[in-house]
């Protein structure tokens, strides 16, 4: 293959790709940001669609839980009628936390992808094992963007 175009096949990014479904989420991130929330965005795919979205709610809804993946597995739990999300996708912005995994785990969702680490709160502090035997993981998908909007949050309010 000539490097035209291999660089021409880069430049198109499919729809159904983690780096796509990773800008969905960022945008939802925004949203959250724009609501004076941590901007924590996920989304769920279920055979290459969304099927749910959500971002950070906890100072709107008074609820520490309201966390953009309880929210977005929720969501897609209610859209296929199943507490099981074997098929499914989740792309989260920032790495889960501990709650949040757990969450993952008892909905069995298939694969978390998520963009940005948190050292601090992330369950991966705790290990893989948090997440169900069967889910599978990638991370630091469009990492810098998802690092950056919470950088930017974080620094306003200072």
């Amino acid at each position: 293959m000539h490097l035209c175009h291999f660089k021409l096949r880069e430049k198109m990014l499919s729809i159904h790709s983690d780096v796509y479904f990773m800008e969905q989420a960022l945008k939802e991130a925004q949203k959250a940001f724009d609501f004076g929330e941590v901007p924590v965005g996920a989304v769920v795919v279920a055979n290459k669609q969304i099927i749910a979205r959500a971002h950070n709610q906890t100072q709107m809804l008074n609820d520490a839980t309201a966390h953009a993946e309880i929210m977005a597995l929720s969501s897609a739990s209610n859209y296929l009628g199943s507490k099981y999300l074997q098929d499914c996708t989740l792309y989260v912005t920032l790495e889960p936390c501990v709650m949040c995994a757990g969450a993952m785990y008892w909905s069995k969702v298939s694969k978390v992808v998520y963009g940005a680490s948190d050292d601090q709160r992330g369950f991966m502090r705790y290990g893989k094992e948090l997440l169900h035997p069967q889910t599978k993981l990638a991370y630091g998908i469009k990492q810098e963007e998802c690092a950056a909007i919470l950088q930017k949050f974080f620094e306003k309010r200072r």
